[in-house]
């Protein structure tokens, strides 16, 4: 029997919200995809954009990139370094061969399990849609 397809996906989810927000879920017994695998980052503009090309190169199919709520950022202005760099990587993708849509950058706070949830299977179900992501990149 053929198993259906699961995208893999990689998550840097920042310490003080993102993080909090996705154990929320998991303790409140939320439903969401048990396919992504998070690193724990102490904040989403420590997140350098190679990481997010290097996660591609070594077969992810996804990459989720999750921090504070702009303004509430523990860390002052992370959030808005995030916002800037992931915007131009976004762009660069194109160049690199990998659909935009295979990148995310979303805020999540501490209290957001379910918010936290619905994303995941949100993007879960996009990049199903999208199906797997051959290996174009040279590691």
């Amino acid at each position: 029997m053929k198993s259906e397809y699961q995208p893999k996906v990689i998550g840097f989810l920042c310490n003080w919200c993102s993080y909090a927000g996705a154990d929320m879920a998991g303790t409140s017994r939320m439903r969401y995809p048990q396919n992504i695998r998070i690193i724990r980052v102490p904040c989403s503009g420590r997140v350098d954009p190679l990481f997010v090309v290097k996660c591609f190169q070594r077969g992810a199919d996804g990459v989720l990139v999750s921090g504070c709520h702009p303004g509430d950022c523990h860390y002052t202005e992370g959030n808005y370094h995030t916002r800037r760099r992931f915007a131009l990587l976004r762009e660069f993708l194109d160049y690199l061969g990998i659909a935009k849509e295979r990148m995310r950058v979303e805020w999540v706070s501490a209290s957001e399990g379910q918010k936290f949830a619905d994303l995941l299977s949100d993007f879960t179900a996009e990049l199903a849609g999208l199906g797997p992501r051959s290996k174009i990149l040279d590691g």
